[in-house]
């Protein structure tokens, strides 16, 4: 039964991440007066305007959506701020930056789901960082918001170990789920929860950039097992990339094998149906799963068919 304390719990997120909360506080039975995204944005081939998955679930069960396309300014959050105000307001991946004045409006303030262990992995790409700084686990922490970056109090925590193949794609999926039923554990008692949270420390703070494009391309310099976390932490997106006699191939799929080589960094060393094994910086590493350019992932063996690769054929970078 909902707690008396907290009854309108209103909604800010845009992606898959937000949506799995938004349709967990939909099925527990909350209030939603109201569901905070982003803009439309063009999508697909013909590049359509298309609703983000938070505004899909919301309009399906008929709860009011706002998009404004930022909060900076008074009028920009004029429409916001006219309605009745809510016990709280629950923020995951929304993607604009929160003004005090939207901070401090709900009666319990603002509780964001952030996917990691705070303070460890503050900021926009903290799935991504945790496997490729090959962290052992993460987690979902329910924060009390404040003005700064992922710096706000912490309400709870619940912690995930991350399996040796996994990827960004299945680690998002289960904290998004994690993120939700912790959600709906401190909502029922939330102002008990806020006024137990616990300050940040600032030892073991690390930023998690966002990807940027430079990122997509292996260096191919460094140890195997780095690049293979790389290629974990960037699949499903961006996905990791190399050229290959000129033609840019996505990476999917990658394992780390036992022994060195006296190759140059990069060099194709063996090619058989289980994959390509190519030399790294320290260590080689067989590549299972490929790309072409317009082509669907598919395992070595399928990719090889079609493009063949040959012993001493070296991948390089962009513009290497």
């Amino acid at each position: 039964m909902v707690a008396e304390e907290v009854r309108r719990v209103a909604f800010a997120g845009t992606p898959e991440f937000a949506a799995i909360a938004l349709r967990a506080l939909i099925a527990a039975g909350w209030e939603i007066p109201f569901v905070l995204t982003q803009p439309d944005r063009p999508a697909g081939r013909g590049m359509k305007l298309s609703p983000s998955p938070v505004k899909r679930v919301a309009q399906a069960a008929g709860i009011p959506v706002l998009q404004p396309a930022r909060l900076k300014s008074e009028e920009d959050r004029r429409e916001l701020l006219t309605l009745p105000a809510p016990d709280v307001l629950v923020v995951a991946a929304y993607g604009l930056i929160l003004p005090p004045e939207v901070l401090h409006w709900p009666r319990w303030g603002c509780l964001n789901i952030h996917a990691s262990l705070l303070p460890r992995w503050r900021g926009a790409a903290p799935i991504v960082r945790a496997i490729e700084a090959g962290d052992a686990e993460t987690g979902v922490t329910l924060m009390q918001m404040d003005e700064g970056l992922d710096t706000g109090p912490m309400v709870a925590k619940a912690a995930t170990p991350i399996a040796p193949d996994e990827t960004a794609g299945s680690l998002h999926d289960r904290l998004a789920a994690l993120g939700a039923g912790l959600l709906l554990q401190v909502l029922p008692e939330l102002p008990r929860h806020l006024a137990q949270a616990r300050a940040q420390p600032a030892e073991g703070a690390t930023y998690a950039a966002k990807i940027t494009p430079q990122e997509r391309w292996i260096d191919w310099s460094q140890p195997a097992e780095m690049i293979e976390r790389r290629l974990r932490a960037f699949d499903p997106h961006p996905g990791a990339q190399a050229l290959l006699c000129g033609v840019p191939l996505k990476l999917w799929r990658a394992h780390r094998l036992e022994g060195n080589g006296t190759e140059p960094p990069g060099t194709v060393t063996a090619v058989g149906p289980e994959g390509i094994t190519v030399q790294a910086g320290q260590g080689r590493l067989l590549l299972t799963e490929l790309q072409r350019p317009g082509g669907k992932r598919l395992p070595a063996a399928e990719f090889l068919r079609g493009f063949p690769i040959s012993i001493g054929e070296r991948f390089t970078v962009e513009g290497g």
